[in-house]
């Protein structure tokens, strides 16, 4: 392990990141909002801090076998804390130092929990800063920083591999890891601006068209009203918001490959996204069938289900009403779609539709095995054959999945007063980085204690960092190598 070189890329990448609080700046002077020194200052101090750890450390060393780990644990946690600057010092917020990580961490895992109240009185900079941080974490900044470390004498494959969602990590879009990260990011801003003139044109200001553009292609959730989308009650807007919160949840390699030949029909032949839209279909189909059968009905039942339905499969976590108002069935169904998540190679979160699709293959295996004791029978993606390795480390990732999950809440519900919905859901919520849930955290998660906020900031690094990224640093061997 290179400690020197791994202190030299996170400064590094801690240099890059202060450059983003310049569009927050740009906003407030633009609105003449007294916030211009609240990013002036969070700029200063991270860009000094970011110089002060690689200017000693400068060289042209290699990343060693590993390093990529510890580097994308250091920059998420760094960031969460310097992405913190802003909420803590902002005019009039008042923030706990707790709430205001709590805000940025969320923001950069695109899990979009959020502890603010009263949004539509704050400034506009720091409502367009909360969006932004989102946009950045949805493709994972340090795959756009990938694309920069040639430049400045860096390997970049390792952060790429950690960084990617999904249980195939090794696969490139191009020869060049530069060039991948790359292709990535202009589809990424492709989407976002096509997404934004689609809100605009649906009945957005340009500010709030730009801001929920951020947030709908990361998969992020935040908003700059307190109602989300229901603040616009605009079907058209919902509509928009639909088509790219699905486009956002299927594989921005797919994307890349139905770009590059040409080709939409390559959707329909892949089998994750085949799964994927039907999914979303029976998920929208349940529940409207549960809206319509209410007691009181809803009128809109079809518009809210439909709606609901993509956010919560695709971890986005928008809303245009209040969930944890309808029939309990509604709500669990949607907060249990977003277990598994959108496909693998999304800004998704989940556990991914890939990997449930193989747990699921692997079961029904078991079964015939039961049957046909001496018979071979190979896992198949469609007619791609699975190797034993991978299903294994599905298996492994499922596992520490559940272990974890079960032990947040139990240590949640022992280290405070919170019931168990609530606690299941939160945790629910991080991990999948979906952001809404159920009981107390249904509107936010202000009321929990500072303890309970601090499980669900890991959850939500877990979650973004697929869990085995992060918990490889925690185990003895990774420090001894």
């Amino acid at each position: 392990m290179h400690l020197s070189v791994i202190f030299r890329v996170t400064g590094t990448l801690l240099t890059v990141f202060s450059a983003t609080f310049i569009p927050p700046m740009l906003v407030a002077l633009y609105f003449g909002e007294p916030t211009l020194g609240t990013f002036g200052t969070a700029l200063l101090v991270t860009l000094a801090s970011g110089l002060l750890m690689w200017l000693p450390l400068r060289g042209k060393r290699e990343l060693r076998g590993g390093d990529g780990f510890l580097i994308t644990a250091l920059f998420y946690l760094g960031l969460g804390l310097f992405g913190a600057i802003p909420f803590l010092v902002a005019p009039g917020l008042d923030l706990a130092f707790v709430d205001a990580v709590f805000e940025s961490m969320s923001g950069l895992t695109t899990t979009g929990a959020t502890v603010l109240v009263n949004l539509d009185a704050m400034p506009k900079s720091l409502l367009f800063y909360r969006q932004q941080l989102q946009w950045f974490g949805g493709m994972g900044i340090i795959v756009l920083a990938v694309a920069i470390f040639p430049v400045l004498g860096i390997g970049g494959m390792q952060l790429y591999r950690t960084e990617s969602p999904g249980p195939v990590k090794d696969n490139k879009l191009t020869p060049r890891i530069t060039e991948t990260a790359k292709a990535l990011w202009y589809i990424y801003l492709f989407l976002t601006v096509a997404c934004a003139g689609a809100y605009w044109i649906a009945g957005m200001s340009v500010f709030d068209a730009i801001s929920h553009s951020f947030a709908t292609v990361a998969i992020g959730g935040f908003s700059t009203h307190d109602a989300s989308i229901g603040y616009f009650n605009s079907s058209a807007i919902e509509a928009v918001a639909c088509v790219f919160m699905v486009l956002s949840g299927i594989n921005f390699g797919l994307h890349f490959l139905v770009w590059r030949r040409k080709n939409l029909l390559l959707y329909l032949a892949d089998y994750e996204v085949r799964t994927y839209f039907l999914v979303l279909l029976f998920v929208a189909i349940a529940v409207v069938t549960i809206l319509l059968n209410a007691p009181d009905g809803q009128h809109s039942a079809l518009r809210q289900g439909i709606f609901h339905a993509i956010s919560f499969a695709t971890t986005t976590g928008f809303v245009t009403d209040d969930v944890s108002q309808w029939p309990a069935a509604a709500p669990t169904l949607l907060l249990l779609t977003a277990f598994a998540g959108g496909c693998a190679g999304s800004t998704a979160g989940g556990i991914k539709l890939v990997r449930v699709l193989m747990i699921y293959l692997q079961g029904m295996r078991e079964v015939r095995r039961l049957i046909h004791p001496n018979g071979v029978f190979p896992i198949k993606l469609g007619t791609t054959p699975v190797s034993d390795r991978l299903v294994e480390s599905v298996w492994s990732f499922f596992s520490v999945y559940a272990l974890l999950f079960f032990l947040s809440v139990m240590v949640i519900m022992l280290a405070s007063e919170v019931d168990f919905l609530t606690a299941f859901s939160a945790v629910g919520a991080t991990l999948n980085n979906l952001g809404p849930g159920l009981g107390d955290v249904a509107l936010n998660y202000s009321g929990l204690d500072t303890g309970v906020k601090w499980v669900l900031m890991f959850n939500m690094m877990l979650g973004r960092l697929e869990i085995f990224t992060l918990l490889v640093l925690l185990t003895p061997a990774y420090w001894r190598r």
